[in-house]
């Protein structure tokens, strides 16, 4: 897998995600076996370039190459500044938002639905791929089917922007309309692929290494892109791999290596966000980990309620030593209670020995 000059280790994508793929969590998904992974979206907006919250987002500090910076905003001009802006920051690959669905972002014309207006998606590529050319910085695409059913226009727009110097394509198989719910489709993204020579990446309900397996075998397309499957199981991305591989699947994780990488994901998030915004940012993710976990549930109500990073990692590190404590000595019949995910993570920690 290549975009540009760039060499990917697989083709497994962490995809962009607001809120949720910071450096901190862009890197543990690389460590765990994604191929590639791709930021927040940086705003077009220059007013608001020096806010935190963009500064966080363009701060790429120790990330390994390529470093893939996503741009959302809805004026060529402007778009194109932002392009160099997240250059000059260290950017190495530039991706367009057209496929976020968010109220906030389509009610001001951006992500997806600039996919109602082809015109200006399109002069917006032609800007981006011109402002990145002097710099040798591939620009990828990543969009949606359409706006709604009745107006899926996902091969029009690719084989515009693959003329117009696009390097890559992904695409999420479902319109603005639906969200992110319903099921994803993949014919789309099927007929994008055999429309256009550049890599296609498909997107959308790639939750398992089956999933991955059927989608890459329906669509044909040159690579998947995980984003909430990845959520408190960052792992998926090697689970992925070793079944591609091997048509095995690969053992959980011990309730230890579990601890272990979230105990450093917290370490590299505080770093970025400090104090005050990487206790409570960091909830989310600590969240996302132990949901299916025995009493996850309530660990999480209590730890929303810490104010303090140490003791947010005291609280972190004690549910987790209790919990491999538990499984050493829960009867099978008990686990069978168990959701799958837990069970599996009870099983591999009784048979550790």
């Amino acid at each position: 897998m290549q975009i540009g000059p760039f060499f990917l280790a697989n083709n497994l994508f962490a995809a962009p995600m607001a809120g949720v793929t910071d450096r901190p969590f862009r890197q543990l998904c690389r460590k765990l076996g994604a191929g590639y992974a791709v930021s927040e979206m940086v705003t077009s907006r220059r007013d608001l370039w020096h806010t935190l919250k963009t500064s966080r987002r363009a701060n790429h500090d120790g990330e390994a190459a390529p470093v893939a910076v996503q741009i959302a905003g809805t004026d060529a001009t402007m778009m194109a500044e932002a392009a160099a802006y997240n250059i000059e920051h260290g950017a190495q690959i530039i991706d367009i938002n057209m496929g976020c669905p968010a109220k906030k972002v389509c009610n001001k014309w951006a992500g997806s639905a600039l996919m109602q207006d082809e015109p200006l998606a399109l002069q917006i590529v032609e800007a981006v791929v011109a402002a990145c050319a002097p710099h040798h910085v591939p620009v990828t695409l990543k969009m949606r089917t359409g706006w709604s059913a009745s107006h899926k226009n996902a091969v029009a727009i690719a084989v515009a922007a693959e003329r117009a110097g696009v390097q890559m394509l992904t695409v999420h198989g479902r319109t603005r309309e639906q969200g992110y719910k319903g099921q994803a489709e993949y014919d789309t993204i099927a007929a994008v692929k055999s429309a256009v020579r550049i890599p296609v990446v498909a997107n959308g309900d790639i939750s398992t290494p089956e999933k991955a397996r059927d989608v890459l075998s329906q669509t044909r397309a040159d690579a998947v892109m995980i984003g909430r499957a990845a959520q408190g199981h960052p792992w998926i991305f090697r689970e992925i791999s070793h079944f591609l591989a091997t048509g095995e699947h690969l053992a959980p994780p011990l309730v230890a290596e579990v601890k272990r990488l979230l105990m450093e994901h917290l370490e590299d998030h505080y770093a970025l966000y400090g104090e005050f915004s990487g206790v409570r940012t960091a909830r989310k993710h600590i969240g996302w980990y132990v949901k299916s976990l025995p009493g996850g549930e309530s660990f999480r109500v209590q730890m929303n309620l810490i104010d303090d990073c140490a003791a947010q990692q005291r609280a972190v590190a004690d549910y987790f030593d209790e919990l491999a404590t538990l499984t050493d000595r829960m009867p099978a019949a008990d686990m069978v209670q168990r959701s799958e995910p837990a069970r599996e993570l009870c099983d591999q920690v009784e048979n550790k020995e």
